[in-house]
C-alpha cells in the first residue's frame, strides 16, 4: 500500500476532525475504521456543542475554542466542498439549564457565576423568562440559566463532511479495515500500521478509536486508561415546531457528567432535531461493552423528561439507541504524542463531549504535530499524565 504521512485509526468525529486538520496542513492522511465511517460512538451521539456543562478548567477552555472553531470550519468546508456536502444541520440555538428544587437552585446559580468569571455567557434568568424561552417547560422551575452559545449539529453529517474534505485533498478513507497494531523501525518509531487487510506504511499513527482506544493503544505497545461508559437515548415521534426550542437539561446533568461512579446515573436532557423528533437522555453507566438496552433505564429517562416537559407524557416514543463513550478516569481528553512510542499519537477520552470538542481537538493535534502554536494549553491533555498511564498493564 502507498505510504502516507499519517494514519488515523477511527473514522468517528474525533478521528475525522484530526484527519481534516492534518490534511488542511498539507499532510497525506489515510483514515481506517473497522466499521463504517461515523458508525460507532458518533452515530449514537446527540450532536451537542456545549459550554454549559463544563466547570472552569482545561476542558471548558477546549470547549470554548471548539465552539468558536466549529462555525468557522463549517463555513470553510462549505466553500471547499459545496453546500450539499457542507450542510451538517448546524443550529446555534442555545441551551437552558433548570433547577426544579430549592436544593439545586443555589449550586446552579453558583456554577454559572464561576463560568462567567472565565468569559462564558451564562445568564441567570427568572422562571417566567425560562417559560418565555420554552413555553412547554414545567412550572416547577426554581432557577434557570440561559447559555446562548450552546449549539447542536448532526454528528454523522459532521464526521462525513470532515472525511469528504480529507478525500478531496488526496487522502483516503478505508472502511471495513481493522487496525491490529503497529510495526516499528529499529529505532522504535512507527513504520506502519498492521491491519487485517495488510500493512499501511506511514510516518505516524493517531489513535482515535474512542471507547476502543485502550485496546489499540495496548496493541501499539503504549497502553492508556480509556474505558467505555454506556449511554442510552430515547427518540420521540415528530412534534410540532417549537415544542422544544433549546437544549434543555436539569441541574443534575453536570454532576452526572463529572462523576466517576460506575453505577447507573440518569439526568434529564431534552432537545429537538431538525426532523422534529425529540431526543431524551441521558444515562451513564460503566458496564463494559454490554450493548443491552435496559427498559428500566428507558423508563427512568422518560419519567424525568416528563418532569421537565409535562406534555411529553402523551408523546409516542419512536425508538431507543445506545452507545459507548470513551471515558478517562480524570474526565479529560487524551490529546497528543505518546512519549513511549515515537510516531504514536492519541485523540480520545472525550466521553460524551466528543462532538462538541472535535473541532478544537483536531486543530490542537495538528498544531502539535506540525509544531505550530496550540489553540489551547496542551499540557492538561498530555498522554503521560498519571490518571491515564499509571497502573495500566503493559
Amino acid at each position: 500500500m502507498q505510504h502516507c504521512d499519517v494514519v488515523v485509526v477511527g473514522a468517528g468525529v474525533i478521528g475525522a476532525a484530526c484527519a481534516e486538520a492534518l490534511s488542511a496542513r498539507g499532510l497525506r492522511v489515510t483514515v481506517l475504521d473497522r466499521g463504517a465511517p461515523a458508525g460507532g460512538t458518533t452515530a449514537a451521539g446527540e450532536g451537542n456543542v456545549l459550554v454549559s456543562d463544563k466547570a472552569p478548567g482545561p476542558e471548558l477552555e477546549l470547549a470554548k475554542a471548539s465552539r468558536r472553531i466549529w462555525p468557522e470550519l463549517l463555513g470553510e468546508l462549505r466553500a471547499e466542498l459545496g453546500e450539499a456536502l457542507g450542510d451538517v444541520e448546524w443550529e446555534p440555538k442555545g441551551g437552558i439549564v433548570v433547577a426544579t428544587t430549592g436544593e439545586s437552585a443555589g449550586p446552579l446559580v453558583e456554577f454559572a457565576r464561576a463560568q462567567r468569571a472565565v468569559e462564558v455567557r451564562a445568564e441567570v434568568i427568572t422562571a417566567a423568562q425560562a417559560t418565555e424561552l420554552e413555553p412547554y417547560l414545567t412550572p416547577r422551575v426554581t432557577a434557570a440559566v440561559h447559555y446562548p452559545d450552546d449549539a447542536q449539529l448532526q454528528p454523522v453529517l459532521a464526521a462525513t463532511t470532515l472525511l469528504a474534505a480529507v478525500r478531496a485533498r488526496g487522502g483516503e478513507v478505508r472502511p471495513g479495515v481493522a487496525a491490529l497494531g503497529v510495526r516499528r523501525r529499529a529505532d522504535g518509531s512507527v513504520a506502519e500500521v498492521r491491519t487485517d487487510r495488510g500493512a499501511v506504511p506511514c510516518g505516524a499513527v493517531v489513535n482515535a478509536c474512542g471507547p476502543w482506544a485502550g485496546e489499540f493503544a495496548s496493541a501499539a505497545g503504549a497502553p492508556v486508561a480509556v474505558l467505555p461508559r454506556r449511554g442510552l437515548v430515547l427518540v420521540t415521534g415528530p412534534l410540532p415546531e417549537g415544542t422544544v426550542r433549546h437544549k434543555v437539561y436539569d441541574a443534575d446533568y453536570v454532576g452526572a457528567v463529572s462523576s466517576g461512579d460506575a453505577d447507573l446515573q440518569t439526568s434529564t436532557v431534552v432537545e429537538s432535531t431538525r426532523a422534529g423528533t425529540v431526543l431524551i437522555g441521558s444515562s451513564r453507566q460503566r458496564a463494559g461493552f454490554d450493548e443491552t438496552i435496559r427498559p428500566d433505564v428507558l423508563r427512568e429517562l422518560a419519567r424525568k423528561a416528563v418532569g421537565l416537559f409535562p406534555g411529553l407524557a402523551d408523546v409516542p416514543v419512536m425508538r431507543a439507541y445506545g452507545g459507548f463513550r470513551p471515558y478517562a478516569p480524570d474526565h479529560l481528553p487524551v490529546i497528543g504524542a505518546d512519549p513511549r512510542v515515537a510516531g504514536l499519537w492519541h485523540a480520545t477520552g472525550h466521553e460524551g463531549a466528543g462532538i462538541g470538542l472535535a473541532a478544537a481537538t483536531g486543530r490542537l493535534l495538528a498544531e502539535l504535530f506540525t509544531g505550530a502554536d496550540p489553540v489551547v494549553d496542551p499540557e492538561p491533555f498530555r498522554v503521560d499524565r498519571p490518571a491515564v498511564v499509571r497502573g495500566v498493564p503493559v
